[in-house]
């Protein structure tokens, strides 16, 4: 048993008690230093990492060229555990200095769009895809919406106390297991009588969500399917397979991915065929 902690009067910030991304994380925001952000010749330009909160806008943008929309975009590996974040540039599209940011070009004047979920409805309106049926639209929105507070619970919450935390702490990993289960067990309920969150239509919402806990339930998240029984959620088994099947969903998954097998890595994308040709695997052969 550790010994209990007395918080003191006044918090102070220790550098060296952040576990694995204590680098990354800080008090205080705004630029650490001078760094522009590269621009490439497509009118959407993505600054991300695949971690689940970019995937969400790779795999959208996938989607669109999918459907046939004229969505090409360049995407730009942000290397936050070096800092890449806290860069000048980066900071003047994300003042929050979060992945993902986007900067969409496609019009007279240049628009800065940050926060996974905004990105995801930037796009979907500007194109008119992904959005669902028009009477589901407050459905979609709340789903939308319920990812986007929940996910700290699992990632910020579970994860960090999982697998990141410099030690194991057995009040937080029941109490945020509980909550990630809990959580589990709302979508399970929501996908018994639907193919997807909203109904029969693939739509952002199942973007958002399927980042977050369809990789969970597929075993790719902080090594903790057997601990959460994820194979027991039938029915988020069931679409989390379906949409994992889906070769967009396939490509956006490797986008500004830099971790894991090598030939699904893909620093950045800037044409369809680097899917082929510029995955880690080729480049370092």
């Amino acid at each position: 048993m550790n010994a209990a902690y007395t918080p003191p009067k006044v918090w102070t910030w220790d550098a060296e008690n952040g576990g694995q991304f204590a680098s990354i994380n800080r008090p205080i925001a705004g630029a650490t230093h001078d760094k522009e952000l590269p621009v490439g010749k497509h009118p959407f330009q993505l600054y991300s990492l695949a971690t689940p909160n970019g995937q969400k806008v790779g795999v959208m943008f996938e989607e669109l060229l999918a459907a046939g929309h004229d969505a090409e975009y360049d995407a730009w590996l942000i290397k936050i555990g070096d800092g890449d974040q806290f860069g000048s540039g980066f900071v003047d599209v994300n003042p929050n200095s979060k992945i993902p940011a986007l900067m969409d070009r496609s019009g007279d004047k240049p628009v800065r769009v940050f926060e996974s979920g905004a990105i995801l409805l930037h796009l979907a309106e500007k194109f008119g895809a992904f959005l669902g049926k028009p009477e589901d639209r407050a459905e979609m929105l709340s789903w939308l919406f319920w990812q986007m507070g929940s996910a700290p619970y699992l990632g910020g919450g579970f994860g960090h106390f999982y697998a990141y935390a410099p030690e194991k702490f057995e009040y937080p990993i029941n109490r945020f297991a509980m909550e990630t289960k809990r959580q589990l067990d709302v979508l399970d309920r929501n996908l018994a009588d639907r193919r997807f969150m909203t109904g029969d239509e693939y739509t952002i919402a199942d973007i958002a969500i399927w980042c977050w806990y369809g990789n969970l339930a597929l075993g790719r998240q902080y090594s903790a399917g057997d601990f959460l029984d994820v194979e027991s959620y039938k029915n988020v088994q069931r679409w989390a397979q379906e949409i994992d099947a889906r070769p967009a969903v396939k490509r956006g998954r490797m986008v500004n991915k830099a971790t894991g097998p090598l030939e699904e890595q893909l620093h950045e994308r800037h044409d369809a065929s680097d899917f082929e040709l510029r995955t880690q695997d080729k480049l370092e052969a």
